[in-house]
Formats: structure tokens, C-alpha cells, sequence
């Protein structure tokens, strides 16, 4: 890639800084980023961000990115959530450098590097409870007081150390902190907690440590043992970088890493809060990790979003420091984009009536030729089924049409005794209406025109367009109409109310009785098509080859916009 390349010029503060340190040479020319994910749930859309910031500079910039489990808290982490983790990059169309990474790979270097800084007179052994601690630490107002047990000697602290790693004290009975700056007007440099005792498993080590480093501890070594370049993290770790900054000066490190700052993803009507996103899987709200309503990567790619519109719309809200929140409506613009030139069209009737067309024999079978895509003939055609009984929509049928206001006001669809045009079919017209005892409309009796195929009829003009399916000719569908998990735009806000009294009641709609097309039968899970006039929809992963459940990704268009759902 040469150096005037396109695709070399900085589109972001990080990109110019990246720029600025090749001109410079100062990492002898490579970039090097990680992606270092806790696994303590699923990633979230605001993950997705940084995997495509961190995997994407490192491809613009011919470097290399590393995937990095920081796995220092295991009585919170799991094999299920490293293994989602691994599926969602790959989703996305990332491949790391070399092996998957882990915090622990490094723990004995780690524990080393702590027993230098006892060494060093940097670090001691504190018994102060965490209350305790908590209390000495002082606030933003008023500076913390030193322990009484930061002037221990580097003998004691050595020794107190070594029995903390062999399992002789309770977890919270004692800590190693480092001996820093009690009255630093950061917090974060008030003799920070650097290990603490933890008798728990490892889901790597198994039961080799009962000690496990800090975060704060262990991210910055991490980055120096593996030579990143640029540590790119969210804004909420700017007040950490003077501590990494000072871990990094005050061990032998085999290399320098810089850490740099951007604003997180914040999604209007929905939380990017793991804790909080668990709490919804745990109180059966939703229907796991994966539900469709989650904005975790993995519940996007199951109500049916592309990697293409996840990178697309990570590309379109760019990387600034300057926090904000970002509409819903431009990840759906993205997704909607998408599947606009890249989905297959199919018809889907999801609350069906009954049409019988009285003019057509029982049994008759004809078979219409309908394209794909109508902008790309590439995809091919498909066909459909037309017998006598057919489906369509119980909304694209009125018994007296509204008097319209205007022209624009016109009933476009099928009245009794008007005629209606089936989409790549025949025109016809409605000649009788039946009911149930309940007076409720049950069938429709209607004649077709077989001189309407491919033509316009004449001496009479169709009320408009509407999709439909045969009764027989069609595969039986559950159609789940998923919508926006919160009516607030932000349902964390409101202090005084819990977040979960915004759930969304309407988040999801079950059409059980639904009928889609019959060239969808046998249609592989992840399936994207667009159903005509309805929205796009996914084929989910719980189908079987006896009905089909389908998700909605995203209306054809926004109607939250117009304070309604879609």
C-alpha cells in the first residue's frame, strides 16, 4: 500500500495520531492494537465499535490486532461467553494475529513484576477491610490519609505476599496496593489495589491462583509484553491513564505502549450496561443473550442484521472524543440499506384471509416467474404457486372503502366489489364477503381476470397492489415482529424509576398462523428476504422443516419518527 493510497488518509483524531507516529517512527514503523474484552456476557453493539476501530486500524495501516481475553475476575467469567465472543468477531469479518490471547497467559510475569515493585518499596500488603479502605481513600473534596500499614518493610511485605498467593488469609482479608499518592487529587493514583484474594477456579489456570491481578494492574503489562502500539480504549478510562502511565514507568516493561481515548457507543431506546443487559436475560425479560430485542452482536445477528450494516454503521457514526447518544434509526438505516440491494424479495401473508376464486377450477395449478430483486437480475427468479384459494393480508381487505379527502387519500387495496392486482399475477375482484356467527370475516369470494397476466385490464382500473400466497402452495410461518426493547428513548435516565418499568410490552408480536411463498421452504437459518410491503425479516434458527419461524429485522421504513412503532 503506497503512501499516497486513499485509504491511508486519517479519518479520525486516532487515525492522525497513528499518522504523526509513522512519520515519526516511533513504533519502528508498526501498529499493533488489541481488542481485550472482558468475558463476563455477551458483547454489545458498543463493542462492536471498538472491534472495528481496533481490527480496522490495524488492516488500514498493514499492522496487526490482537484478541486478548482479560480474564482477571473468574467468579464473574465463562467458557460460554469467551466462545460467543470469538463467534462475534468472526461474524464481523475479523481475524486477529496469531493465537487468542489471555490476561492469564501472564499471570506468573505478572506476579513477578509485582514482587519488583514490593521490592522497589512501591508496593505493600494493606489489612484494611474494604470498608475500610474505602474510607481512607478520602473523596473528591478531601485528600485520602495513608494506611496504617504502608510503612511495613519490604521483608514483611515480601513475605505477606507469598502467603497471600499460598491461600493463607480470606478473601478481603488483606490486599497488595501500590504505594503511590494518597493525596493525588486523582483517586485513581491513591494507592491503588494491585492484587486481591480471590478462591475461585480459573476457567485457564484452574486452581493454580487464589490471587488475581487488577485490572488497572494488568492492562497496561498486558499491552507491553505483547508489544501494542496504541491502547485505544473508551473515555471512562481516561482518569486510569496516569495510573497505566505509571505501572508502565515504574516496571521493566519490554516495551511502551500509549493509551488513547474515545467516546463510547450510546444507543437511544436501548442499555449498553453488561450488568444490567444480564439482569434482563436473568429475570426471563428476554429469551437470552441472543433474543432479537438485545443490542448484543449476537441478538442483532439473529434478528437478522448483516456484519456489513454493523461495520457500515460503525463506519457512518465515526470516532470523536465528544460524548453523545446516537439515534436508533441510523443502525436500522444501515441494516436497511443492506438488505435493500441485497436481499431476495418473497411475498408473506402474516395475518391471512381466505380467497376463493369462484372462476377457477379445484385443483388447477399455475406457476408465475417472479424475479429475485428488481434492480438486480443477477439473483434470479423464483416461483410461485396460483391456485383457487389463495391468502392475503386481513388489512388490505375493507368492506366499504373511506370516502377519500384527496387523491392521495384513495383506498389502494381490495374492497367488495372492487378489484385489486396480486403482485406478479392476475387482477381480481371482489364479489362477495363471508362471515362467521361472530360477524367477523372469515373468506372472500372473488373472480380473476385471465386477461390481466403481465397486462393492464381494460375498461376498469385495479385499487392498487397487494401480496398474497396459495393456501396450498405455502409454507405455514411464525412471523415475530420484533420492535424497540424500551419506549424511552432513555430508559437508564430516570433515577427514580427502574429501568425495567420501560420495557417495551409490544417488543414482540407472534403471528403463528402466518404463510410465506413456497420457495421458502427449506430456507436456511440467517436467510435475509425482503417481504413485500411488510419489512425485512430473517429466517431464525429455531425453524424446523414443519413451519418456519421468521424474525422482523426492520420495517421498509422508520415510523418511530412519527411516534408510532414500526
Amino acid at each position: 500500500m503506497s503512501k499516497n493510497d486513499p485509504q491511508l488518509k486519517p479519518t479520525n483524531f486516532i487515525h492522525q495520531i497513528i499518522e504523526d507516529d509513522l512519520k515519526n517512527n516511533t513504533h519502528a514503523g508498526k501498529v499493533v492494537t488489541r481488542f481485550p474484552p472482558e468475558p463476563n456476557g455477551y458483547l454489545h453493539i458498543g463493542h462492536a465499535k471498538s472491534i472495528c476501530l481496533n481490527f480496522g486500524t490495524a488492516e488500514k495501516y498493514q499492522g496487526e490486532c490482537h484478541l486478548r481475553f482479560d480474564d482477571t475476575n473468574p467468579g464473574k467469567e465463562s467458557q460460554e461467553y469467551i466462545d460467543s465472543i470469538i463467534s462475534d468477531v468472526e461474524w464481523l469479518g475479523y481475524q486477529w494475529a496469531g493465537e487468542i490471547r489471555y490476561t492469564s497467559h501472564y499471570f506468573d510475569q505478572l506476579y513477578q513484576w509485582a514482587v519488583y515493585l514490593i521490592e522497589q518499596g512501591k508496593a505493600y500488603v494493606c489489612d484494611l477491610s474494604p470498608e475500610q479502605t474505602k474510607a481512607y481513600r478520602g473523596n473528591f473534596n478531601e485528600p485520602g490519609k495513608n494506611s496504617p500499614y504502608r510503612d511495613r518493610s519490604v521483608e514483611e511485605n515480601l513475605a505477606l505476599f507469598e502467603k497471600m498467593r499460598a491461600g493463607e488469609f480470606k478473601e478481603g482479608e488483606c490486599a497488595l496496593r501500590a504505594k503511590i499518592d494518597m493525596a493525588a487529587p486523582n483517586m485513581n493514583l491513591r494507592d491503588p489495589m494491585i492484587y486481591r484474594i480471590m478462591h475461585s477456579g480459573h476457567h485457564q489456570t484452574g486452581d493454580k491462583w487464589c490471587i488475581y491481578p487488577i485490572y488497572d494492574f494488568a492492562h497496561g503489562q498486558s499491552d507491553a509484553i505483547e508489544g501494542i502500539t496504541h491502547s485505544l480504549c473508551t473515555l471512562e478510562f481516561e482518569d486510569h491513564r496516569p495510573l497505566y502511565d505509571w505501572f508502565i514507568e515504574n516496571l521493566p516493561v519490554p516495551a511502551t505502549p500509549k493509551q488513547y481515548e474515545f467516546s463510547r457507543l450510546e444507543l437511544n431506546y436501548t442499555i449498553t450496561s453488561k450488568r444490567k443487559l444480564k439482569q434482563l436475560v436473568d429475570e426471563n425479560v428476554v429469551d437470552g443473550w441472543d433474543d432479537p430485542r438485545m443490542p448484543t452482536i449476537s441478538g442483532l445477528r439473529r434478528r437478522g442484521y448483516t456484519p456489513a450494516a454493523v461495520r457500515q454503521f460503525c463506519e457512518m457514526i465515526g470516532v470523536t472524543r465528544s460524548n453523545g447518544v446516537v439515534d436508533m434509526s441510523m443502525l436500522e438505516s444501515a441494516i436497511r440499506d443492506d438488505l435493500d440491494a441485497n436481499a431476495p424479495r418473497a411475498m408473506c401473508v402474516t395475518q391471512p384471509l381466505k380467497v376463493t376464486l369462484t372462476n377457477m377450477e379445484e385443483g388447477v395449478e399455475e406457476w408465475f416467474e417472479l424475479p429475485n430483486h428488481p434492480k438486480d437480475e443477477s439473483m434470479g427468479s423464483r416461483r410461485v404457486g396460483f391456485t383457487r384459494n389463495l391468502l392475503i393480508e386481513k388489512d388490505d381487505f375493507i368492506e366499504v372503502k373511506p370516502v377519500a379527502k384527496n387523491k392521495h387519500d384513495k383506498w389502494k387495496r381490495l374492497a367488495k366489489g372492487d378489484a385489486v392486482r396480486l403482485r406478479g399475477a392476475y387482477v381480481i375482484t371482489c364479489q362477495e364477503v363471508i362471515k362467521d356467527e361472530a360477524g367477523e370475516i372469515v373468506e372472500l369470494l372473488c373472480t380473476y381476470d385471465p386477461a390481466t397476466k403481465g397486462v393492464n385490464p381494460e375498461g376498469y382500473k385495479p385499487n392498487g397492489v397487494i401480496h398474497w400466497v396459495s393456501a396450498e402452495l405455502s409454507v405455514p410461518c411464525d412471523v415475530r415482529l420484533y420492535d424497540r426493547l424500551f419506549t424511552e428513548a432513555n430508559p437508564d435516565g430516570d433515577k427514580d424509576r427502574n429501568f425495567l418499568d420501560f420495557v417495551n410490552p409490544d417488543s414482540l408480536v407472534s403471528l403463528p398462523d402466518a404463510r410465506a411463498e413456497i420457495s421458502l421452504k427449506g430456507a436456511k437459518p440467517q436467510s435475509s428476504f425482503q417481504f413485500e410491503r411488510n419489512g425485512y425479516f430473517s429466517i431464525d434458527k429455531s425453524s424446523t422443516d414443519e413451519k418456519l419461524v421468521i424474525n422482523r429485522t426492520v420495517g421498509l421504513r422508520d415510523s418511530w419518527t412519527k411516534g408510532k412503532t414500526a
